[in-house]
């Protein structure tokens, strides 16, 4: 997912290219040449690249070890999940509102996960491979 960097992404990609590995900086350029406006963020086990490509903010995530892609994440709107699982989150949770929504691939494998609340409660949901909605984590509000 990213190759040959121009002058504006040399610089962004510059300035950060010293907080992470040399394999981890190969692999982003390989896969995401056409990438802009590049900061990194460093954890123990992985790096997160932020940027933009064709005008939309995507994350990059990677292993530090490897080098090598885990996933990469994009914020979308509620228009852009697939017609089933649009439907589902709006007749399933139409007592939520939607504060999160993004789509990760990892390896070719699309998942999307949304944040929905209401007054008592905050759930995160993630897609299942049927296409349904399944509670990945719920936290009541006090």
């Amino acid at each position: 997912m990213f190759v040959t960097l121009g002058l504006g992404l040399s610089a962004a990609f510059a300035s950060g290219i010293k907080e992470i590995n040399e394999r981890v900086a190969e692999s982003f350029k390989k896969e995401f040449q056409q990438a802009e406006h590049v900061s990194w963020q460093q954890e123990k086990s992985f790096s997160k690249a932020t940027f933009q490509l064709n005008h939309e903010v995507m994350f990059a995530y990677y292993n530090n070890e490897s080098g090598e892609l885990i996933a990469v994440v994009r914020n979308i709107l509620s228009e852009q999940l697939p017609i089933s699982l649009f439907t589902s989150l709006k007749q399933d949770y139409a007592n939520y509102w939607i504060s999160d929504l993004f789509e990760m691939d990892t390896d070719g494998d699309i998942a999307y996960f949304a944040t929905v609340e209401n007054a008592d409660e905050s759930l995160i949901l993630k897609s299942a491979a049927d296409n349904t909605w399944t509670v990945y984590k719920k936290v009541r509000k006090n």
